[in-house]
């Protein structure tokens, strides 16, 4: 079929058909880009008038914008002309999937439809892993939710913190590459143990994969509160440890390894359990940044202008101490990425470092540039202390 054939057909669906339900778009033809790893489009109704609501994801953000009228058409006829190799468009009628090949043409496949008919309600909370408005019992019994659903006025900045959490956690993918049951995962500084319950409750009830999970913390007192939360949310397999992050030993080797706000090197120390037990994802939100700081007290040259301004100092060191953390977990066969956690408008550690395992260690350009970045700053990064001889930078 000719490549104008299958987007008229799409965009006949799309925009002349009530049955539409949802399009898809994802995976690139053989050597050419794309910019988005997936966009996605569905009917919205906004004062009773049709729009078309396209998200564009990617490792790094999500970002959706509705159209009505003549810009609905303009924006599908620019996402169909992106060079994706599969798309496939939902309705109440049939489900179709187009496969396109490197000359441009597509495979039709037709099925029996696989969803209901849509809603088209803009609620933007139903793309959350824990939407608003339904009642949920994990959030209930941790004071987030009210008993009809609702979010407390003084629990919205948590509420919206767990979700982006989630949100990031769930678009690595790496749920779905575990090959045995349960999957272990161990939170290092877990503290008040929100987002520890949160993600064990996201996994294993929500999405049905059943998990353990283990917190650490060096607070006595939190450790007891988690421990009571563990027997009244009946979680048997939530068990809470009192313990530095450098000194634990966890039972069994960890596949996921989290720690949100871990303090200053603490993070290092977490980043160096999921690097030492093999940990097939590792998820940390860094907190202050002080051991860099101390190794640059005088500044350097050329940003020695930069290092005298207390604020602009504090940044730049923060920058480069995750800089450095970033590099290294690629050195050690992570793929890793930095990307903004929440909005800054709810703290200012905003930012997560998000490692998958996925290579051997050591690659050669990954290694040059870790060593030019250390030359050139004359620091020794506290991971790379921490390694020891198991990191290949000496």
């Amino acid at each position: 079929m000719p490549t104008e054939d299958y987007r008229e057909t799409i965009k006949r669906i799309v925009l002349g058909d009530d049955s539409f339900i949802s399009l898809t778009l994802k995976g690139k033809v053989r050597g050419e880009p794309v910019p988005w790893r997936m966009i996605t489009a569905r009917p919205i109704l906004i004062k009773d008038r049709w729009h078309l609501q396209v998200s564009r994801l990617d490792a790094r953000q999500d970002i959706s914008k509705n159209f009505t009228g003549e810009a609905a058409e303009i924006e599908l006829d620019a996402i169909l002309g992106i060079p994706y190799s599969s798309i496939q468009v939902r309705t109440t009628d049939a489900d179709f999937d187009f496969q396109i090949t490197k000359k441009g043409k597509a495979i039709i496949h037709r099925h029996l439809p696989s969803a209901p008919a849509p809603d088209l309600t803009h609620d933007a909370s139903k793309a959350l892993p824990i939407p608003a408005g339904q009642p949920d019992p994990f959030m209930q019994a941790v004071g987030i939710m009210n008993a009809d659903g609702s979010v407390k006025a003084n629990m919205q900045g948590k509420f919206t913190q767990i979700n982006e959490f989630l949100k990031l956690l769930d678009h690595t993918g790496a749920l779905n590459g575990f090959d045995h049951s349960p999957i272990n995962i161990l939170d290092c500084g877990c503290g008040s143990s929100y987002l520890t319950f949160a993600a064990y409750h996201y996994i294993n009830d929500i999405r049905g994969i059943p998990a353990h999970m283990d917190g650490i913390d060096t607070n006595a007192g939190l450790i007891e509160k988690s421990t009571a939360y563990s027997l009244e949310l009946n979680t048997p397999d939530v068990c809470f440890y009192n313990a530095p992050i450098i000194d634990y030993v966890p039972s069994t080797p960890p596949d996921i390894v989290l720690a949100l706000h871990a303090c200053d090197t603490a993070t290092d120390e977490a980043l160096l359990q999921g690097i030492r037990w093999g940990a097939g994802l590792i998820l940390a939100v860094p907190c202050c940044h002080h051991h860099l700081h101390q190794q640059l007290e005088n500044g350097i040259d050329p940003f020695r202008p930069v290092m005298r301004h207390g604020i602009l100092k504090k940044r730049m060191v923060d920058i480069l101490t995750d800089s450095f953390r970033a590099l290294i977990l690629r050195i050690m066969g992570y793929k890793t990425d930095v990307v903004e956690f929440v909005s800054s408008e709810h703290t200012d550690r905003n930012l997560m470092i998000r490692a998958v395992k996925r290579t051997p260690p050591g690659d050669p350009a990954f290694l040059a540039e870790y060593q030019a970045l250390r030359t050139f700053w004359d620091v020794t990064p506290y991971l790379e202390t921490l390694l020891g001889d198991s990191f290949p930078v000496q």
